[in-house]
């Protein structure tokens, strides 16, 4: 189960603007204080650990940088939960370890409330106001990955490497 206060976005969200070129030659760690900063700078400075980012539809469209999950998650977001999401950002969060969370409703969760996220069941809930809204329940195999903290991760535990 996740829990944090809600940073809402909206529609088509490009990759470009998660993490803006010039920063992709900083180290990971760095490169998350720039997270969002193409569209809202300072964002990463606001953020407090387990955060949710709430969005609307095609989250993650662009190129199919891995640098863009993984620069939300360092940032300290422990979901996102959009209407939809590009298919290849999609996968690159479950490989970075970054639950993507389809939720049709995603669009009326309003910035600042608080949000639990339940990926095994598909549910997201709004504690503010008491709302429970339906969400795609991820495959057992890619809630797998995600409980490992991504596809590296999950390899090496197998593999014992």
């Amino acid at each position: 189960m996740i829990e944090g206060a809600a940073w809402k976005f909206g529609d088509d969200v490009d990759t470009d603007v998660i993490i803006p070129g010039q920063y992709l030659i900083l180290p990971a760690e760095e490169a998350a204080q720039h997270v969002m900063a193409g569209i809202r700078p300072g964002f990463a400075k606001e953020v407090s650990p387990g955060d949710v980012i709430v969005a609307g539809r095609n989250f993650g469209t662009g190129s199919s940088r891995e640098s863009a999950p993984r620069a939300i998650k360092d940032a300290g977001i422990s979901a996102i939960v959009a209407e939809s999401f590009a298919r290849i950002f999609f996968r690159n969060c479950v490989n970075v370890g970054l639950p993507p969370v389809e939720c049709a409703r995603a669009g009326e969760i309003e910035e600042g409330m608080r949000v639990r996220v339940d990926i095994d069941n598909g549910r997201v809930d709004v504690i503010d106001t008491g709302e429970s809204y339906p969400a795609v329940p991820l495959p057992e195999e890619i809630g797998a990955i995600l409980r490992a903290g991504g596809l590296v991760p999950m390899l090496r535990e197998q593999f014992g490497r």
